[in-house]
């Protein structure tokens, strides 16, 4: 089984997901990825393993998976 490394908590970053044992939250990393820094330096800049990185990878893949799509509809015809 795996360790889940990112929990929700409200009393820590209001309640934003974070990685466990950390005030690191998902979109921080994700950010920071995003923006250019690879992800030794993210680990480096945050203290966190690779398991932290690839644990917000699949954390931000579940949520995009789970959204629910709405079709665009065109107006007036």
């Amino acid at each position: 089984m795996t360790e889940k490394r990112i929990i929700i908590d409200p009393k820590i970053m209001a309640g934003k997901p974070i990685i466990k044992g950390t005030r690191v939250p998902v979109y921080v990393v994700l950010g920071s990825l995003a923006g250019g820094m690879d992800y030794k330096e993210v680990m480096g800049e945050y203290g966190l393993k690779f398991r932290d990185v690839l644990a917000c990878l699949n954390y931000a893949a579940d949520v995009v998976v789970s959204e629910e799509a709405y079709p665009l509809v065109k107006k007036g015809g």
